[in-house]
C-alpha cells in the first residue's frame, strides 16, 4: 500500500487500517500449506468461518511455494488419503487435460503424470498445484466463509492462561499488524511459529534414547539444535547450443571444495550416499537423452514438465526440478536460534543452490567426456521469484507440540516392532498415511536414517497438546519425535493432519464439547470419526499391506 497518497485517500485508507487492525472468526489457520489449506477445506465444508494467513505469495507450501513434487507412497492411487487429497490430485490431471495441448494418447491416460518424473506418480508444475488448490476455496471465499491473508506472518499470541485468545500477524509489504482473534487456533506454519509465540510446550530437534526409547533415536542428551537439512529448490530446462550460465555465486569457491565427513565426494558432485545403504552412488544428470520416457539420473526424478506429451515445438525443452542430495543444507538449524543466525543459514541454503546450478553448468564432467552444460536454464517463471529460486526452503522438520500422546518409532518402524506385523492400532485414529522413515542430513552432521515403516494410522491424541485447550498443530508440529517425523511430514500425510485438526475445531464448535473430550468420551470420539468417514471420506484404517 502507497506510503504517500492524497489527502482524502489517506484518511480512508487509515480507517481502513484501524478497522483491519481487530478481527474475529471461528478458526484462524496460520500458515497455507498443505495442512493449512485442509484444514480449510474442513472447516468450510462444516460451515464455520476461517481466516487464512501466509507469510509467502502462494498457498500450498511443499507442493508450490517450497516447489517439491508430492512424495507418496505405494497404493495412493487406490487408497492412503483423504478423500479432498484425492480430489486435489485428479484436479492437477484434470487441470492439465482442460488447458494444455496434451496428445491424445496422454490425454486419455487416466493416471497422467505430467511429468513423467520417477520418484511420484505424478509430477507437475507447482502452478498448477496453485491453481487447483484456488479452484478449491473458491466457492468458500466468494461467500464470505474463508478470507486468506498472505504475505503475513505471525508475531506475537495472546493468552489467558491455557487458552490462546488471539494471533498477531503482520503484513510482510506494509508492517501493518492484524489481531485476529478466535475459539480455535491452527498452527499450520512450517517451522511451528505458533507454539513458540504462544509458549506453548514443544520439542525441537532430536530426542535421546534414554527419553523416547526408539533404536535410532541419539545416545547421550537430547539434542534441540539437531533438525534434518533443508533444501532451496528450483526448476531448470536444458536448451543444448545455448548458454544460459549464471553469474559465479558469491560462496561457490566454498561449496566448489566442501566434503563433509559422511559424505563420499565433494558435496558438488554426481556422487552421494544411498540413504538406505549409505555406500557411495553416482547418479548423472544426463543418462542418455533427456527427452527419454524414462531414465535413472537425476533429469528424470522429479522430472515436471515431459515435453514429449505435446505436439512437436510446443515446448522446447523438458522442465525438471531440483530437489537433489546436493542441495540439502545442514550446516545449520533454521529453529532455536537467533533472526540474525536464521538468515545467515537461509542464504547459505540459497547460495549452496545456486553453486549447484553453476557447477552443473561449467565444470559437471559429462559422459562424453567434456565439463558443464551451459544450456540448462533457470526456470525462475516456474518458481514465480525473481532470483529462480523457490519462494520458500523446503522444511522438513518443525517444532513438535508436546502431546497428549506421541507417536514413536516402536509404534511405526519394521525393526522397533520387532515380530509385531503392522503399525500399533490406534483406537482415536483421525486418518492414515505410508512412508519410510526418513531423515535427510542433520544439522550435527549425522547423515541419513532411511528404515522401513508399516503403514500407518494418526491418532487423535498426537493433535492434542498437553496443557493449551484451543490450539491444534496442521502440519509437521504434531506429536511425533524427531524419528517418526520422517515418516509423518509428507504431502499426503501433512493433509490429512490438517485436514483433521480443522475438522476437530469445526466439531468442537458445534457440539459445544473440547478436543480433549471427544478423545476421552467413546461416545463422542465414535461421532467426531463418522463424521469423518461419513461426511468428510477420511480412511482410519489400512487393510494389511508390506511395510516401506
Amino acid at each position: 500500500m502507497p506510503e504517500t497518497v492524497a489527502s482524502t485517500g489517506h484518511d480512508v485508507l487509515a480507517e481502513e487500517r484501524e478497522v483491519m487492525k481487530e478481527r474475529d472468526t471461528d478458526l484462524v489457520i496460520v500458515g497455507g500449506g498443505l495442512g493449512g489449506v485442509a484444514a480449510a477445506l474442513a472447516a468450510m465444508r462444516l460451515g464455520k468461518r476461517a481466516i487464512l494467513t501466509e507469510e509467502s505469495d502462494w498457498i500450498g507450501g511443499q507442493l508450490t511455494a517450497q516447489a517439491v513434487p508430492p512424495d507418496e507412497h505405494a497404493w495412493i492411487e487406490g487408497t492412503g488419503c483423504t478423500a479432498t487429497y484425492r480430489q486435489l490430485r485428479e484436479g492437477i490431471r484434470n487441470y492439465y487435460r482442460c488447458f494444455y495441448p496434451l496428445l491424445p494418447e496422454a490425454h486419455n491416460t487416466a493416471r497422467l503424470n505430467p511429468g513423467m518424473g520417477w520418484v511420484s506418480p505424478l509430477c507437475h508444475e507447482p502452478r498448477v498445484a496453485l491453481a487447483v488448490l484456488q479452484e478449491m476455496l473458491a466457492r468458500y471465499r466468494a461467500g464470505g466463509q474463508l478470507e486468506i491473508l498472505l504475505r503475513h506472518r505471525p508475531v506475537a499470541v495472546e493468552t489467558d492462561g491455557d487458552t490462546i485468545k488471539a494471533v498477531v500477524v503482520a503484513s510482510l509489504e506494509t508492517g501493518d499488524k492484524v489481531t485476529i482473534a478466535a475459539p480455535y487456533i491452527l498452527d499450520a506454519t512450517e517451522l511451528g511459529d505458533v507454539l513458540a509465540l504462544g509458549n506453548v510446550e514443544h520439542v525441537t530437534g532430536a530426542e535421546s534414547q534414554s527419553q523416547t526409547g526408539e533404536p535410532h533415536a541419539i545416545t547421550g542428551d537430547p539434542d534441540p539444535l539437531d533438525q534434518q537439512a533443508i533444501s532451496w529448490c528450483f526448476a531448470l530446462d536444458y536448451l543444448p547450443g545455448e548458454d544460459h550460465s549464471i553469474d559465479k555465486p558469491a560462496d561457490y569457491d566454498f561449496w566448489q571444495s566442501y566434503q563433509a565427513d559422511f559424505w563420499p565426494d565433494r558435496q558438488l558432485s554426481w556422487t552421494f550416499p544411498d540413504p538406505i545403504t549409505l555406500l557411495p552412488v553416482t547418479q548423472p544428470i544426463f543418462d542418455g537423452p533427456p527427452q527419454r520416457e524414462s531414465a535413472d539420473d537425476l533429469w528424470h526424478y522429479r522430472r515436471i514438465l515431459y515435453s514429449q506429451y505435446y505436439p512437436e515445438g510446443v515446448y522446447s525443452s523438458d522442465i525438471t526440478l531440483v530437489n537433489w542430495p546436493q542441495t540439502d543444507y545442514w550446516l545449520g538449524p533454521l529453529i532455536g536460534v537467533g533472526e540474525e543466525e536464521q538468515r545467515r543459514h537461509l542464504r547459505g541454503a540459497k547460495q549452496l543452490s545456486l553453486s549447484m546450478l553453476y557447477w552443473m553448468q561449467t565444470e559437471a564432467p559429462r559422459r562424453d567426456g567434456g565439463y558443464g552444460y551451459p544450456g540448462l536454464r533457470l526456470r525462475a517463471d516456474v518458481v514465480g521469484t525473481e532470483d529462480g529460486l523457490a519462494l520458500y526452503p523446503y522444511v522438513r522438520e518443525s517444532r513438535r507440540i508436546q502431546a497428549e500422546f506421541t507417536v514413536l518409532e516402536q509404534h511405526v518402524g519394521v525393526e522397533a516392532r520387532s515380530e509385531l506385523e503392522g503399525a500399533e492400532v490406534f483406537e482415536d485414529s483421525v486418518g492414515i498415511g505410508s512412508y519410510r522413515i526418513d531423515l535427510h542430513p542433520s544439522t550435527r552432521g549425522r547423515t541419513y536414517i532411511d528404515i522401513s515403516s508399516w503403514p500407518f494410522q494418526i491418532p487423535l491424541g498426537s493433535l492434542l497438546p498437553v496443557r493449551v485447550n484451543n490450539l491444534l498443530p496442521a502440519a509437521k508440529n504434531l506429536g511425533v519425535t524427531h524419528i517418526t517425523n520422517g515418516c509423518y511430514r509428507l504431502h499426503p500425510v501433512e493433509w490429512n493432519i490438517g485436514e483433521a485438526a480443522g475438522a476437530l475445531a469445526a466439531y468442537c464448535l458445534e457440539k459445544r464439547v473440547t478436543p480433549r473430550a471427544i478423545r476421552h468420551t467413546s461416545s463422542h470420539l465414535a461421532a467426531f470419526q463418522g463424521v469423518l468417514t461419513d461426511l468428510l471420506g477420511f480412511e482410519l484404517a489400512w487393510p494389511r499391506f508390506t511395510p516401506r
